[in-house]
């Protein structure tokens, strides 16, 4: 019986110890991720249309950011809200102090000028808007003739969907042949016409875009420095001629 006691004694003392050391571990964690993980630094890397500084401000959004550890395991096992304007982004820890963000941004394929805000409005491959501003950021074409009065920052362009599926298919297609115009115009024919300095080019019909820019992408070195009007809307699979008329 004395010895089922002590026994029993033994083993309860021992409960008691590892959740001593337990609470002491755990408190000691926790000061240390008070004490010692506080950001002090944060570097940015791979941004190029945003600063530095709009990056860690979207990253940094609540109350608990201060805490390096806290941010990073809330980006890397949180489903967090997207930074409107990122495609992806890493978040490491480079030391306690500081953190490292990679950022993949989304790439702007036009922008429209919205006349009732004065400024420019931005959208994505998604056609989502990006950025309302009075900037204008080089390789970003410019939308002309469509009807837009309003916008809503980070919701899709209020516009026909056919058409913006039009427009979001015409200006990556340019973009990965490197053909980025400085405008695309849709006049009365509602086709798009492209702007490249002193050069316009009407595209036409776009069910054969792919074949048009492969053209235009052969013709385009051609024509450079000059001025005039490249005509690919007549331009068919079975026609071979692409006629350019120089301006006088």
């Amino acid at each position: 019986m004395i010895r089922e006691q002590r026994r029993r004694a033994r083993k309860k003392k021992k409960i008691l110890i590892a959740l001593l050391v337990f609470v002491l571990v755990m408190g000691a964690a926790g000061f240390a991720a008070v004490k010692l993980f506080v950001v002090e630094q944060v570097e940015v890397e791979g941004n190029v249309l945003y600063n530095s500084d709009v990056i860690e401000t979207a990253v940094l959004n609540d109350k608990y950011s201060w805490n390096s550890l806290y941010v990073f395991v809330k980006y890397r096992f949180v489903d967090t809200e997207p930074v409107p304007f990122v495609d992806t982004m890493e978040i490491t820890l480079k030391d306690p102090k500081t953190l490292h963000i990679k950022v993949y941004e989304k790439g702007m394929m036009g922008c429209l000028y919205i006349p009732s805000i004065q400024e420019n409005a931005y959208f994505d491959k998604d056609g989502f808007v990006v950025e309302t501003s009075s900037r204008k950021i080089p390789d970003v074409p410019v939308v002309k003739g469509l009807d837009c009065d309003q916008v809503v920052l980070y919701e899709k362009l209020p516009i026909d969907g056919d058409k913006l599926r039009e427009i979001l298919t015409l200006t990556q297609a340019l973009k990965r042949a490197g053909l980025v115009p400085d405008s695309v115009t849709y006049g009365v024919d509602h086709a798009p016409v492209l702007g490249y300095g002193g050069i316009t080019v009407n595209m036409g019909p776009l069910d054969v875009l792919t074949q048009k820019v492969e053209r235009l992408e052969k013709v385009m070195p051609k024509i450079s420095g000059e001025k005039g009007t490249l005509h690919l809307e007549t331009w068919t699979e079975e026609t071979t001629n692409i006629v350019f008329n120089r301006a006088e």
